[in-house]
């Protein structure tokens, strides 16, 4: 509002205009600030049995799995688990905790699906598995070769690229393909059950992950 024609502001309503107007300023600031961490792309460091692996994370692909993957990193759900279903040049799949109770607890805590945005499961994209609709959890798998063909059109969205460390996931130990199986094959209960005691006894040779962290740049 301006003071009106031959008129001129006193002092007393210059400063309260202009710390009306910083304020507007800062809070559009402080709201920038707030929202800038879920679009921003992060690194996540796999340590395991075979070597490094670096993913980086891409929220603007699938903001509810990049998220979820998150909390799960940072919680320590992932350390310790086994890379239970490995076809050879095909795709690795990773996911249940080797805890019973941690992998229980997670099983029916699901998260809405994303839509699919274009980014399509080539070799190296991480997406998670998945059974039904919204029924996104734990497990995830990435791609070791273009699955875009069969993935895209279900679809498994792709959430993530491995950065570093291609040849690690290549390495993995593939001798027993399917093992438990995926979400789909309902194969997967004695896993939960028994987590890392039964997969080492059943399953010796499969490759796991020491631990995973969030990377610093």
């Amino acid at each position: 509002m301006s003071p009106g024609p031959g008129l001129k502001w006193s002092y007393p309503a210059r400063m309260i205009s202009r710390c009306l107007a910083l304020s507007v300023f800062l809070s559009a600031v402080a709201a920038l600030t707030q929202a800038a961490p879920e679009a921003v792309k992060y690194n996540v460091r796999l340590e395991t049995s075979k070597g490094p692996i670096v993913i980086t994370v891409h929220p603007d692909w699938a903001p509810h799995g990049a998220d979820r993957f998150r909390e799960l990193v940072t919680s320590g759900y992932y350390d310790d688990a086994r890379f239970f279903r490995v076809r050879k040049e095909t795709w690795v799949q990773f996911g249940i905790a080797g805890d019973p109770k941690v992998a229980q607890s997670w099983r029916s805590k699901t998260i809405p699906d994303d839509p699919w945005k274009g980014v399509s499961n080539k070799r190296g994209t991480v997406a998670f598995a998945f059974k039904d609709p919204n029924g996104r959890s734990t497990q995830v798998f990435i791609n070791l070769k273009d699955n875009s063909e069969t993935h895209d059109k279900e679809p498994f969205v792709v959430f993530a690229q491995v950065e570093r460390g291609i040849e690690v996931v290549d390495a993995l130990y593939a001798g027993y393909g399917e093992g438990p199986g995926g979400i789909r094959a309902g194969r997967q209960d004695p896993v939960f059950e028994g987590g890392n005691e039964y997969l080492k006894k059943t399953f010796p040779l499969l490759d796991y992950i020491v631990r995973v962290e969030i990377m610093k740049f």
